[in-house]
């Protein structure tokens, strides 16, 4: 009782609104507004406006091409300072291992990882709009450039035999496979760089829109499938081929099945050594986050301890343990990009580039809404790409944000990019100081790295079901994803996904949910009767809503539609009504033949004298003429009964579509649209279009939809604009016929 009380009192408190005012329809209130005079500018015009220059406008393109200059120039030291270089290091402790372990995805030497690890982190700084993001190796990026490297260079294109026992014969090959393998990477670097930058130049940056979350998350676990996979051997210590294209999964579990006899049992124990170290070292960063100042470093502590154990016991003589091996002093000279290999990389690369893009967008995003400022997608294109094609030139392969170093970054006080500049600092030091002392690290520290950083990917299997509770077509994106790039590969499998995402859009508007609106009780709102026991419906008026725009693709279904819902079949009504008349013609000549057989029965039965009267009498009233009767049972019909028989009815006299959900309509549509104004006409329905947007109205008038049969009185402000002014014109119309 006290809580309905409750309800009515906050029922009572209600803000209210009540506006009198015409009923307006579009011709009506477009003859009260008057439209803002605006002079159209030519194609000069456009293009003088655009290429004018003034100090301001000229100051506002390069902040936006060189961020740093609006925001170092107001960096806060006190405030900003300590929470960078703590971020910049613990990043960096980060950057070291992964580069190193992310090289042996991409198929190149680890010291190229470190190289990516610095150069591409540098160039960040300066011109990415993101303050937390880390630049630099990145798993799925990463196997990508592995599956081209291994696809342009595979391991049998250098003839040389494997059983050999020359020493250099061996090592000669690997460098010759190497050297070829990072000419690809370079240039597939320089390629997919300059995409994205003719990208951003162009404005390009909504092209990460078309890789759904879903899509990039099956997208992401399919190809941590792949990084795992291709571990294995490092893990093992097993020698197999790597493989690339359709299948590289099943080749290589078979590879390494076929091979598992000859697992290195050294190389076994300290990778799984390794994977629990750093297990243990997440599970008490996640559970001790909020006590410890910063995470622990356990992907440096690893590295280090596995390099100090290798070196101690001489893994790789001792046991035949795989090391990394020879790290060069220094930094090389810069170089330009094999041009040559590039016809062959094109579409690799525009994967390479959308994929990196799309991953560094969404968590720049992420990091953005929740720290209270704005990226720009299209400058983070400028940077990526600059990041690549420049990094090129100084032997980096491509690169993007990598998802557990930016966690680590903002976690641990990041505020700008001044914590990725000094992640990048460190890099550098391992490479022009310390680096040789990292050659003794075994491969199979690398790909413990590698794998247990694939955890949080793998823990993306939990979408099916998220997915399955939420949006079934979101699942089958994300199936799709999974199960194309899994088999096909990468890249065929990321064009599959898109290709598969853009055809359940298709699938959408082709298959929207219609509904019959009606009005809440005393309100100028309307709603689905279906839906809400309150809605009532207008006698003689049906108020139809698609939730989707009406185009070549779904004009049909429309149509099919509003004739399902409305119960009003306007070419069904027409054919009952020949029908009923042809039926009723045929009932009037049964009845002529059968009155004139019966008036030849009785010519015939009587007499002369009887024959002449009869015939006196039939000539006098029932003779036909014109070929009817004058006086038959069935046109003693009363006239209401003889129309309703004749043309059946609908109990509707008005149908409003209502145009609230319509955001574009094409010439198929609009032809559609007459057509179904003309048809219900017919059958004595009016049409009418209600909430019609203004860019809706301009392709209407465009496609020629008006004329004197379809005028813009038929469209209405909004849906009770267009009820009111039904039941007006119906009113009218009973009022003429109770007169007549």
């Amino acid at each position: 009782m006290e809580h309905a009380q409750e309800q009515e009192a906050c029922l009572e408190q209600t803000q209210r609104y009540c506006v009198q005012r015409p009923i307006y329809n579009q011709e009506l209130l477009q003859g009260q507004l008057h439209r803002r005079q605006r002079t159209p500018q030519t194609l000069g015009q456009k293009i003088a406006h655009s290429c004018r220059c003034s100090s301001k406008k000229a100051k506002s393109h390069l902040y936006s091409f060189l961020p740093i200059l609006k925001w170092l120039p107001r960096y806060p030291v006190k405030e900003y300072l300590l929470g960078d270089i703590i971020s910049g290091i613990s990043t960096g402790v980060m950057q070291l291992p992964q580069g190193l372990a992310y090289a042996l995805l991409a198929a190149v030497p680890p010291v190229f990882g470190l190289y990516s690890s610095f150069y591409p982190v540098f160039l960040y700084t300066f011109f990415g709009t993101s303050k937390h993001i880390s630049i630099g190796t990145f798993a799925v990026v990463s196997m990508m450039v592995g599956g081209v490297a291994v696809r342009e260079v595979p391991d049998e294109i250098i003839s040389v035999d494997y059983n050999s026992t020359n020493v250099t014969d061996v090592l000669e090959y690997y460098s010759a496979r190497d050297t070829k393998r990072v000419q690809v990477a370079v240039a597939l670097a320089f390629l997919s760089g300059l995409i994205q930058l003719c990208l951003g130049f162009f404005r390009f940056g909504f092209v990460a829109i078309y890789l759904t979350e879903p899509l990039v998350r099956g997208f992401t676990t399919a190809a941590a499938v792949h990084v795992f996979t291709s571990q294995l051997k490092y893990f093992l210590g097993i020698k197999t081929s790597r493989y690339s294209g359709p299948l590289s999964v099943v080749y290589s579990i078979a590879a390494v099945l076929s091979k598992i006899t000859t697992t290195n049992i050294a190389a076994l124990i300290v990778g799984l050594t390794c994977i629990v170290l750093l297990l243990i070292g997440k599970e008490i960063n996640l559970r001790f986050k909020k006590k410890l100042p910063v995470p622990i470093p356990m992907e440096i502590i690893v590295v280090i301890i596995g390099t100090g154990v290798s070196a101690g016991m001489n893994l790789s003589e001792s046991y035949k343990v795989d090391v990394v091996g020879n790290i060069p002093q220094g930094l090389r000279a810069p170089a330009v990009p094999e041009i040559q290999l590039i016809p062959a990389l094109f579409v690799d690369a525009v994967a390479i580039a959308i994929v990196g893009f799309s991953m560094a967008v969404s968590m720049a995003k992420i990091f953005a809404l929740k720290h209270g400022y704005t990226i720009d997608g299209n400058q983070e294109l400028i940077a990526l790409g600059i990041c690549n094609s420049v990094g090129s030139f100084f032997q980096t392969f491509s690169i993007t944000c990598s998802m557990s170093r930016s966690l680590v970054q903002e976690s641990t006080g990041g505020r700008t990019q001044i914590a990725g500049t000094l992640s990048a600092v460190m890099v550098l030091l391992v490479i022009v100081a310390i680096g040789y002392l990292f050659e003794p690290l075994p491969q199979t520290v690398l790909a413990a790295i590698v794998m247990v950083n694939l955890k949080g990917m793998f823990k993306q299997f939990g979408d099916i079901m998220h997915f399955w509770r939420t949006s079934k077509i979101e699942l089958a994106i994300w199936v799709v994803a999974f199960v194309a790039s899994l088999f096909l590969g990468l890249d065929y499998g990321l064009l599959t996904a898109v290709t598969f995402a853009m055809i359940t859009v298709i699938y959408r508007t082709q298959s929207p949910q219609y509904r019959i609106l009606g009005q809440i009780p005393n309100t100028d709102i309307y709603c689905d009767v279906e839906e809400y026991e309150e809605v009532k419906e207008y006698p003689g008026i049906k108020i139809f809503q698609a939730n989707t725009s009406l185009y070549f693709a779904n004009s049909e279904s429309y149509t099919s539609a509003l004739k399902k819902k409305t119960g009003v079949d306007p070419g069904a009504l027409l054919a009952a009504r020949r029908k009923a008349q042809k039926r009723h013609a045929r009932e009037i000549k049964a009845a002529n033949e059968h009155r004139k057989k019966a008036v030849l029965k009785l010519v015939n039965s009587s007499t002369n004298d009887v024959e002449a009267s009869v015939k006196h009498e039939i000539a006098s009233d029932d003779l036909p003429v014109n070929g009817k009767f004058a006086d038959s049972s069935v046109q003693d019909i009363p006239p209401d009964e003889h129309e309703y028989f004749v043309e059946p009815k609908t109990n509707i006299h008005s149908l409003i579509l209502d145009f609230t959900p319509v955001n574009f309509v094409d010439s198929v549509g609009a032809k559609t649209l007459k057509s179904i104004i003309k048809e219900y006409k017919e059958v004595g329905v009016c049409v009418c279009i209600a909430s019609c947007s203004g860019p809706v109205m301009n392709e209407l008038t465009r496609l020629n939809f008006f004329d004197k049969s379809v005028t813009r009185e038929l469209l209405f402000h909004s849906i009770h604009d267009a009820v009111l002014a039904c039941q007006v014109k119906d009113g009218c119309a009973a009022q003429a016929d109770s007169n007549l």
